[in-house]
């Protein structure tokens, strides 16, 4: 009677294993069954088109274009010469016998600017267009390095989410099996506390990757002005970098091209020049303007038909724009001082970005191509130890739970590697890389 019950226990043990045997073989080749829930429509975009969407359609970018014609229009005004006054009066009532509605005179005056104050505001609202464009350019700059970094981090993100999808969905039904089985009091409590204490840590990394990824679309999807219920799936071929690809570009180049094409650098230096002719145009101002006039009376005092011409300006005796000069004075010292930092600024930021690009270049080179497709072998190979009872289930699930550690890793990886090189782009202003 023992052996029969011995025996008995063996065939539900052997039918048991064969049950989540099937389970994780799902686990290890079918795609995801647990799948976030879907949304009502899906947009596949290449790194391409999704940047051309986004030249098209971010509203943020549309919004700062106005900038430049707004900028536009204040050279418009800065042309524009002071209008010319005119004025007329007329007699109404008087004590001279004679009709005093006879009585009339008029007058026109035009000011006159001196010192080139005309040319220096027209010279000012130049620059300010200036500035405009390079405010819109490097915003471009700006949201574009987001762009790009965002669409990578879905979707290395999103490979990293498939083998927890996996692992999720086959662990969640050998659960359920091994209830059903220790209900029975076929396996022991210890079995299922192990099961389900691994399902447990596995949804809660998967929840904080998941809304990682839920955060970033969604900053995606406004800068691309894509519907809130269309999901975005990135398509990545997955050599986007080569393994020796800063080799091809020198670090002097990359900082010579920062240097010249950061537009914010560019706006630095624009600053300067435009404090620069606001103090000219200061010093300018503390120069009188003068008015020019043309006078006729028709019954003036001195005779009928009194035509006269006239010249007036104020005289600077006490106030010579002395406090507007200081002002500006001030204003080109310190964007001189701005504009030092910024270019201390560019310079750290492209030796500091490229040290982290090497680093992380090394890192990728060092790392064996064939490492994901061995350790996916040897995980199938562990399989068939587990099968064939060599290895017991713990045993099993901590190989498993080291693939999907290493598939993790490996996938920040190549995030890191790909983000890397997307910051050199951004910190020099020129799209060397990831092309």
């Amino acid at each position: 009677m023992p052996n029969f019950v011995a025996s008995n226990n063996i065939m539900c043990l052997k039918i048991i294993c064969a049950i989540v045997l099937l389970q994780m073989g799902f686990m290890l080749v079918n795609f995801p069954a647990h799948a976030q829930g879907r949304l009502t429509d899906t947009v596949k975009l290449t790194i391409k088109q999704a940047e051309d969407r986004f030249l098209k359609n971010n509203l943020q970018l549309m919004a700062q274009r106005y900038n430049i014609d707004i900028a536009g229009a204040q050279v418009i005004t800065a042309k524009l010469f002071t209008n010319p006054d005119f004025s007329i009066n007329n007699g109404i009532a008087g004590t001279n016998e004679s009709n005093p509605s006879a009585e009339q005179s008029t007058s026109i005056s035009q000011l006159i600017t001196t010192a080139g104050k005309h040319n220096k505001n027209i010279r000012l609202a130049k620059i300010g267009v200036e500035q405009a464009r390079y405010q819109f350019f490097d915003l471009l700059r700006t949201l574009k390095n987001t762009l790009r970094i965002d669409f990578f981090t879905i979707y290395y993100q999103r490979q990293s989410a498939k083998v927890y999808d996996r692992e999720i969905s086959s662990l969640s039904k050998t659960l359920t099996i091994f209830k059903q089985q220790y209900g029975k009091g076929n396996i022991a409590q210890k079995e299922v506390l192990r099961i389900q204490s691994q399902l447990y840590s596995l949804q809660a990394e998967y929840n904080n990757l998941q809304t990682g990824i839920d955060t970033t679309e969604r900053e995606l999807k406004i800068m691309l002005h894509v519907p809130a219920g269309t999901a975005i799936d990135p398509q990545v071929t997955e050599d986007v970098t080569d393994k020796d690809i800063l080799t091809n570009v020198l670090y002097q180049r990359l900082l010579d091209s920062a240097l010249i094409n950061r537009y914010d650098l560019r706006y630095s230096k624009a600053t300067v020049d435009y404090n620069n002719m606001n103090l000219a145009l200061q010093k300018a101002t503390a120069v009188p303007d003068v008015s020019l006039s043309l006078n006729f009376d028709k019954l003036g005092s001195y005779g009928r038909n009194f035509l006269s011409a006239g010249l007036s300006l104020p005289l600077p005796l006490f106030n010579r724009n002395q406090g507007n000069i200081r002002q500006a004075n001030l204003q080109v010292d310190q964007s001189k001082l701005q504009l030092e930092n910024q270019q201390n600024q560019v310079a750290n930021d492209v030796a500091t970005n490229y040290k982290i690009a090497l680093r992380l270049e090394k890192l990728y080179n060092s790392f064996d191509p064939q490492f994901k497709q061995d350790f996916t072998h040897l995980i199938g190979e562990v399989f068939k130890n587990y099968e064939k009872r060599n290895i017991s289930m713990l045993e099993f699930l901590d190989f498993y739970d080291s693939y999907k550690t290493n598939t993790v890793q490996l996938n920040n990886l190549l995030l890191n590697r790909v983000t890397s090189l997307e910051q050199l782009n951004y910190v020099t202003g020129t799209p060397f890389f990831n092309q």
